[in-house]
């Protein structure tokens, strides 16, 4: 591998810095001393900064030789918020912090940035200017779309932005990247089905909700399996049933919520358009009424194919490009996705290993994001932060 020294050679006072973040974990719009760290330190190597974009973001601006001049800039894009999630670890750097903790690696997707950031401000080997992105709010508050919102991309015009997030279970020292779709969009819907309540053992006096909400439950499958081309991915999940209170009593109403996940837009209107129909016809055929609720939350992150074929080069004069791997599409969600709608760009996968601290059993195999037990893995760190500079360096060359 091919990292770059004066990187490596601060690698373990970052990776102190990232069990530092990691020990004070802050939910979204509330990374308050995150982003008072991460301003403090590029500050410190004389990086202008913009503070309270999307509330508590963080943005900082690396000149290059140039001074900027040429007017060809690229964006490099972390996240910093963490998860309302009690940490298992019993490490000396878990969360001090009850029912919060870092569980997907934000921590150490700040540090892997900030470390390039040091390399980058020390350097300038580059003509142009690199915009770095610490964006607050990616689980769950859209904190990239508060952003742009707050006039990102205008204030700080780049002609691409890159995102990157570890992945456990791939080995260290791989990356990952595809063009087209890799992250699916993130819905989630709400139906409320009325029937009339009344005693269980008269239950032709009653608008039974619940057998509708079971025929319900079916019928949304048939939307996947029936409605969809087979070569298009989508989930129709319900996750979420309530109704009732007495074991003698028949229900006024029933409620369903759940997710779903696509990959295109387009697939996305139809699953809409049709879960509607299916659950207000059915309701009606029985005699009930249907309140449909249906909220769009993270479109699909979709990469440039220019972009990540870019990136994929600059990972393989890292790493080789036998260590480079096709990015495999995830049903997972990421809002990233909302600043590859507004620029070209890519958004790729770098191995975290197991994922998991040694003193934690969590069953032998990689710990998954979003788990109690998880850590973020400290050797990334110094290539990630390289994977960065280079991604920077050359683009911004290859602008030109």
């Amino acid at each position: 591998m091919h990292i770059i020294e004066p990187i490596a050679a601060q690698a373990d006072g970052f990776a102190a810095l990232r069990r530092d973040l990691h020990a004070h974990p802050e939910l979204c719009f509330q990374e308050l001393r995150t982003s008072d760290l991460v301003a403090q330190k590029l500050d410190e190597w004389g990086i202008p900064i913009h503070r309270g974009m999307g509330q508590t973001g963080v943005v900082g601006i690396v000149h290059g030789r140039d001074g900027g001049a040429c007017g060809r800039a690229v964006g490099l894009r972390a996240d910093m918020d963490a998860l309302p999630i009690h940490e298992a670890n019993s490490f000396a750097h878990a969360s001090r912090h009850p029912g919060r903790m870092h569980a997907c690696g934000h921590d150490g997707h700040t540090a892997m940035l900030l470390a390039a950031a040091q390399y980058l401000a020390r350097h300038r080997h580059f003509d142009g200017t690199v915009y770095l992105i610490f964006q607050p709010a990616e689980e769950g508050g859209g904190g990239a779309r508060e952003m742009i919102a707050d006039g990102l991309f205008e204030r700080f015009p780049m002609q691409a932005v890159f995102g990157m997030h570890n992945w456990p279970g791939m080995p260290v020292g791989h990356f990952a990247v595809s063009p087209g779709p890799v992250m699916a969009s993130s819905n989630e819907f709400h139906i409320t089905i009325e029937g009339k309540g009344g005693h269980a053992a008269m239950p032709h006096m009653t608008i039974d909700p619940v057998p509708i909400a079971c025929q319900l439950v079916l019928a949304l499958q048939t939307i996947i399996s029936r409605n969809t081309k087979p070569v298009e991915a989508g989930v129709i999940s319900v996750t979420m049933v309530h109704a009732g209170e007495a074991s003698n009593v028949v229900p006024d109403c029933c409620e369903l919520q759940g997710t779903v996940r696509t990959f295109t837009l387009e697939l996305l209107d139809l699953i809409e358009a049709r879960m509607r129909e299916v659950a207000e016809h059915l309701c009606a055929a029985h005699g009930a009424r249907c309140h449909f609720a249906f909220k769009r939350n993270y479109p699909p992150t979709i990469n440039a194919p220019a972009e990540a074929a870019f990136a994929r080069q600059v990972m393989a004069g890292i790493v080789g490009a036998q260590h480079v791997l096709e990015q495999e599409p995830t049903m997972g969600a990421e809002d990233f996705a909302f600043m590859l709608q507004a620029k070209p760009g890519a958004y790729c996968f770098i191995g975290n290993g197991e994922g998991a601290h040694r003193d934690v059993d969590h069953g032998g195999g990689p710990c998954t994001l979003h788990n109690p037990s998880y850590d973020f893995n400290d050797a990334l760190i110094p290539l990630g932060a390289s994977y960065w500079v280079r991604l920077a360096e050359q683009w911004l060359a290859r602008a030109a």
